[in-house]
């Protein structure tokens, strides 16, 4: 936070951004809306945010980056415009026109992507002289290098290496092993747990053989179920063996025995998830106590599963 950032990461190759890119095959892959802060990724993998997005990020008006695009191409350039053009070139990149246009559901949309956007507002942050942000300021210090891309990437939940098919491998080896098996009559945590698995998967969370969040799930609900003797009230919970992939180490006490409990409880579980595990706090401790996981992947993960949680 208080580290003094000088100048962008540089970027590999040089690349030129031009008004005709908005007539290409490009089109909005995923977008979202954070506090005002409109962003999302292009079809070809490139992070943007939207002209309100970026204005909010440099803490002006939006027609002043609006008059930032329509200057840009003026003979006689304006110091601003050729002081963003100068940081450009630091790194590396050649810019026809900072925005690219986007049809999108009827829409033409001015995407601003990440490297122009954080050029924009390093002027904003250090060189605008009177003009100077603490908005801006603050925002650069946050967002230079790679971190614009990554929030932006973490945000929309969209992963540009790729790397979402190994979880989701891991985790259906997982379902295919015992989908089927808990005995007639009872139901898994495993298995009722598949949404929160799929979110944190979708979030940027690597679930495989360090990251088991169904086990912290049976705990929770094991003490619930034994501190309010649900027992008595739905009938005795069984054994069932489990089974964990060859890759994992777990796999070598195969099978292990986990419990299952009367389907005539599931109602009962499904509210306590929602409203004890979820909303009560007890799955944000659990990320906060995983250290592989990023704060971006974690804060993702509670907004998709639960939102009251963002407000606290």
């Amino acid at each position: 936070m208080n580290r003094k950032i000088n100048k962008l990461a540089p970027i590999l190759g040089r690349k030129e951004i031009t008004s005709d890119q908005g007539t290409l095959d490009l089109g909005i892959d995923m977008e979202r809306d954070i506090e005002g802060i409109g962003m999302g990724v292009l079809s070809d993998g490139t992070p943007y945010l939207n002209q309100r997005g970026l204005a909010a990020l440099c803490g002006v008006q939006n027609a002043h980056i609006g008059t930032i695009s329509s200057q840009w191409n003026e003979t006689v350039q304006k110091p601003r415009i050729s002081t963003i053009k100068g940081i450009l070139m630091e790194a590396g990149a050649e810019v026809g026109q900072p925005h690219i246009e986007i049809p999108h559901k009827g829409v033409v949309h001015f995407c601003y992507p990440a490297e122009i956007c954080l050029a924009i507002l390093e002027y904003y942050a250090l060189d605008a002289g009177s003009n100077v942000r603490p908005e801006a300021r603050k925002n650069f210090r946050l967002l230079a290098g790679s971190k614009l891309k990554e929030m932006i990437y973490s945000q929309v939940g969209y992963d540009p290496t790729g790397g979402v098919a190994e979880p989701l491998r891991k985790w259906h080896e997982r379902i295919e092993l015992n989908h089927q098996s808990a005995p007639s009559g009872y139901f898994s945590i495993f298995n009722e747990a598949h949404t929160v698995i799929y979110e944190l998967i979708m979030a940027g969370a690597n679930i495989g053989e360090k990251m088991v969040p169904d086990i912290s799930i049976g705990q929770h609900w094991a003490k619930y179920w034994d501190s309010n003797d649900l027992g008595s009230r739905f009938g005795d919970r069984e054994k069932f063996p489990h089974r964990y992939p060859k890759d994992h180490p777990q796999a070598k006490s195969n099978p292990q025995i986990a419990n299952c409990y009367p389907l005539d409880a599931l109602g009962e579980y499904r509210r306590w998830l929602q409203d004890e595990y979820l909303d009560g706090g007890k799955f944000k401790n659990y990320l906060k106590g995983k250290k592989e996981i990023p704060p971006s992947v974690s804060q993702l993960a509670i907004e998709r599963l639960s939102p009251k949680l963002i407000e606290q």
